[in-house]
């Protein structure tokens, strides 16, 4: 009897049960959206009414809400934007709100990793607050739902419905000051970076070694009174690898040069290793 009880534990003690995983009552949702040249992205979770009346009861009017369910609803901006006039930074904030019956706050907090609410709200926190009307709607949105609408190559509405009601906010974005800087820099040619870059690839894969040098020599040009040492150390390899020994010589020694200046050991005995062996060959 003792053995049979002491099997039966064993075999119960034994038994390995699988994580149990069950849905979400409030899924999670992402949405991407571009606007012009600027990427808009909501992070969020997704609460349904269920039969409940929502604003004004299970979200309190005049109280600061989490806008969605779960941790912060996070928006994140690829570039500096406008909303309602007012400038915004690129990067990632908490979107919160405050409910009214007549008008809402819309609120980008710079902190972003609560659950909810800040435990402690802290206004130095408020990158940017806006108002905004909200609208009702002749239909029912069960399931909250933060989306874009009116979508311009200047411009979004953000919009957050639920229920019978949709608040919407107008971002602007810069796309003609993008496009504009990018045809001021393509018509102003190549930068210093770019050259060089350019001519490092084509080194680095043996492609033309003729281009590498124009491209790095016109890199050092438009570099001005402080060239790079890295600038004059990819130059004398080239020179190196084109046989031009003499002139890999004195490239060296400018790369040399600077790297003193900026105490940079790496480059330092870099060129102090090609100098010696170039000069012995």
């Amino acid at each position: 009897m003792k053995r049979f009880i002491v099997l039966s534990l064993l075999l119960i003690t034994g038994i390995s049960f699988a994580q149990i995983t069950i849905p979400q009552a409030s899924p999670i949702s992402k949405v991407d959206q571009t606007v012009g040249l600027t990427q808009i992205r909501v992070d969020y979770h997704r609460p349904s009414a269920k039969g409940r009346a929502v604003y004004g009861e299970l979200v309190p009017y005049g109280k600061n809400w989490r806008t969605g369910a779960n941790e912060n609803t996070t928006i994140t901006f690829s570039e500096d934007v406008i909303i309602d006039g007012k400038p915004l930074a690129q990067g990632t904030y908490a979107l919160y709100t405050t409910p009214k019956a007549d008008s809402w706050d819309i609120i980008f907090y710079k902190e972003t990793g609560n659950w909810g609410l800040p435990e402690e709200w802290k206004e130095d926190k408020v990158a940017l607050k806006t108002s905004a009307k909200p609208e009702s709607l002749n239909r029912l949105v069960e399931t909250f739902t933060i989306s874009f609408n009116n979508v311009t190559t200047e411009a979004a509405n953000l919009e957050l419905s639920w229920e019978k009601t949709l608040v919407s906010v107008k971002i602007d974005v810069p796309t003609q000051k993008i496009v504009l800087k990018t045809i001021e820099d393509t018509m102003n040619g190549p930068s210093a970076n770019e050259y060089y870059t350019c001519s490092q690839y084509y080194y680095q894969s043996n492609t033309d070694l003729n281009k590498a040098l124009i491209w790095i020599s016109q890199g050092i040009a438009l570099s001005g009174e402080k060239v790079p040492f890295w600038y004059h150390r990819l130059k004398s390899l080239i020179q190196f690898k084109l046989g031009d020994k003499k002139g890999a010589i004195e490239s060296a020694k400018l790369s040399l040069a600077g790297a003193t200046a900026e105490k940079n050991e790496d480059y330092i005995k870099q060129n102090k290793d090609s100098i010696e062996l170039w000069s012995k060959k």
